[in-house]
């Protein structure tokens, strides 16, 4: 009897060892918004995109591949029609030139979206409440996909339609080329 008991508590706390793990790792999701522990430390950077795909707030900030910050909020601007993105960078990375370029990237083929960083040249360098002008927003593939198609099938048209005035030019018998020219 004593040994069924244990074996109740055994499994009950794993069971909730179990819980408080899927807690923690919920709260660790870049999409959820939720962190443990306070504000972190570093500097706030903004910068406008036209289109930022899928992107979240947690999602990374990177420079040459190294992690440098991370999202901290996005909100839509209505005067300029832009998806407004708020970035906190470290605080050791604190000479990024002022005219850096900041894309919105993929992680792998279905990844999640990133914000990638290139420095750009200039003396001067961002600082809490920059703003990043040079941007470039998010490539979405189904509309690279649609416009593909929309080019091959307008192109492959336009090209048999082509093709069908000359062949009935020569059918119509103006310049056949079968007869030799009178002389």
């Amino acid at each position: 009897m004593r040994s069924n008991r244990t074996l109740e508590i055994g499994t009950g706390l794993f069971v909730l060892l179990g819980f408080a793990a899927l807690v923690f790792l919920t709260t660790q999701l870049p999409a959820s918004g939720l962190r443990l522990g306070g504000a972190k430390a570093g500097y706030h950077v903004t910068a406008e995109f036209d289109n930022i795909g899928d992107l979240k707030t947690g999602s990374p900030v990177s420079m040459a591949g190294v992690k440098v910050g991370e999202v901290e909020g996005i909100r839509f601007d209505p005067q300029t029609y832009k998806a407004v993105v708020s970035l906190r960078i470290e605080p050791q990375y604190n000479q990024i030139p002022e005219d850096s370029f900041a894309a919105i990237q993929t992680q792998g083929l279905l990844g999640g979206k990133y914000i990638g960083l290139s420095p750009g040249g200039l003396d001067t360098y961002l600082k809490n409440g920059s703003r990043i002008d040079n941007t470039q927003s998010a490539i979405v593939l189904e509309s690279l996909i649609n416009k593909f198609l929309a080019n091959f099938s307008s192109s492959s048209g336009s090209s048999s339609g082509q093709n069908s005035s000359q062949d009935s030019g020569q059918k119509s018998g103006n310049g056949d080329s079968s007869k030799e020219p009178k002389k």
